[in-house]
């Protein structure tokens, strides 16, 4: 017997049909005699709804009244879970984020996860029910304010919770049939990857691989949790993501591991930067306390004869008006001329641990980027990471061009998206 947790997103339980395919995968893992604790998401599109409700009643809505009307999505999932569960005769209990003692910070919108105590959990798994958790969402320790994990924070919340349990596995469930080496709606030859390491799936995740919230990741890594990328839709085998990737007899792993892109990034440009010590960490620090992510940074060689720099770098588009705000603040203490602001933009990342060891990967990178026609704007590299800026309207090339050349595409059509939304 093991102790299973599975998480199901939106488009897994998007309306009354899917919820009793869903309820009948459920029953059939505690059939086989496993226990079974479930995180779900939110009704397909019921999230978005949420929100777009909210501008129309206040363009500006408090952030903790929005954290209790969007956490509303999963409690409704939750419970209607439960309800098919029972239909087919087994037990199953349903609980809130806070009900499952998932402890936070007291950000509104955007919490992170202190603590997990999951005594009811354990109480009602022992008594042989099945646990329905509502996922995206917990408790502050300090307000004890509900609080939502930010989008993609049920992945979170069920790996979260298979380390706080001691689970054998996690398994993730969304619409396609696990990780690919690139988007099929961008590369429709892309090819399902049969294992990853937990370090390939944290760059593919923070480069813009949405199958997997980068936080689920790193705890998953944290806990050494076996995660289980599958479909709901199918029972094909899907992705392991674990700590190190077993080769296959006779071969070694490939050097590549896939192509990701993200159209979420916004560049930042801090023109005419004196070239003074402590200067950029004023810049950093505004942003910092703002709350502000900073992914890449450029800074130019300051000219000769103003002794004066550019400072470039990339924010989530949702944050670049923040971002902005909190630079003119302070425009008058560091003394830059101006700032430049770019949201058409993109960044097309290539991943895979065989870089370290593979001479010849970078120049056949750019050679393919060159080769599409893309203009690069912006660089930055990792051990197993090459990730580039380019045009918005250049990504999809820049993303096949690398695709190919690495010769990751599959020979036969491989991906399939089920639901439509790739969660």
């Amino acid at each position: 017997m093991a102790l299973i947790v599975q998480k199901y997103g939106g488009s897994s339980v998007a309306d009354a049909e899917a919820i009793k395919r869903v309820a009948q995968r459920i029953v059939a893992q505690k059939k086989a005699g496993h226990d079974v604790v479930v995180v779900v998401s939110a009704m397909g599109d019921t999230t978005d709804e949420l929100l777009d409700l909210a501008e129309k009643v206040s363009p500006m809505p408090p952030a903790r009244e929005l954290d209790m009307l969007v956490t509303a999505g999963e409690r409704m999932s939750m419970a209607v879970v439960a309800m098919a569960i029972e239909d087919l005769g087994y037990e199953a209990r349903s609980f809130t984020g806070s009900q499952a003692g998932v402890i936070t910070t007291s950000l509104h919108g955007n919490a992170k996860i202190i603590d997990v105590t999951p005594g009811r959990i354990q109480e009602a798994v022992g008594e042989g029910a099945i646990c329905i958790v509502a996922g995206f969402q917990g408790v502050s320790q300090d307000t004890k304010d509900i609080t939502s994990l930010g989008r993609g924070g049920s992945d979170t919340t069920a790996v979260a919770l298979a380390g706080a349990l001691n689970a054998d596995a996690c398994e993730i469930y969304s619409d396609v049939d696990g990780v690919f080496t690139a988007d099929p709606r961008v590369v429709p030859s892309a090819r399902r990857i049969p294992q990853l390491s937990y370090e390939e799936m944290l760059e593919m995740a923070a480069s813009g691989t949405k199958i997997l919230h980068l936080r689920c990741v790193e705890y998953a890594r944290q806990y050494n949790i076996p995660l289980h990328v599958r479909s709901s839709f199918s029972q094909k085998p899907g992705t392991w993501i674990v700590s190190e990737v077993e080769e296959s007899e006779g071969m070694e792993q490939p050097i590549i591991s896939g192509v990701s892109h993200d159209r979420s990034e916004a560049k930042i440009t801090v023109v005419g930067v004196p070239d003074k010590v402590g200067e950029a960490a004023t810049i950093f620090k505004a942003l910092s306390d703002a709350e502000i992510n900073i992914d890449m940074i450029v800074q130019n060689v300051s000219a000769v004869s103003t002794s004066r720099t550019d400072i470039s770098f990339t924010v989530a588009k949702d944050a670049g008006k923040e971002a902005v705000a909190a630079l003119k603040k302070v425009q008058e203490k560091v003394g830059y001329d101006s700032l430049r602001y770019d949201d058409q933009i993109g960044k097309v990342s290539l991943i895979g641990a065989g870089m370290r060891s593979y001479p010849g990967v970078t120049a056949r990178f750019f050679d393919a980027i060159a080769a599409s026609d893309t203009n690069v704007e912006m660089i930055s590299t990792s051990e197993i990471r090459i990730s580039v800026i380019v045009g918005e309207d250049q990504i999809d090339a820049a993303v096949r061009a690398a695709h190919s050349e690495f010769q990751l595409d599959s020979d036969q059509v491989e991906a399939v998206v089920y639901g439509g939304t790739g969660r």
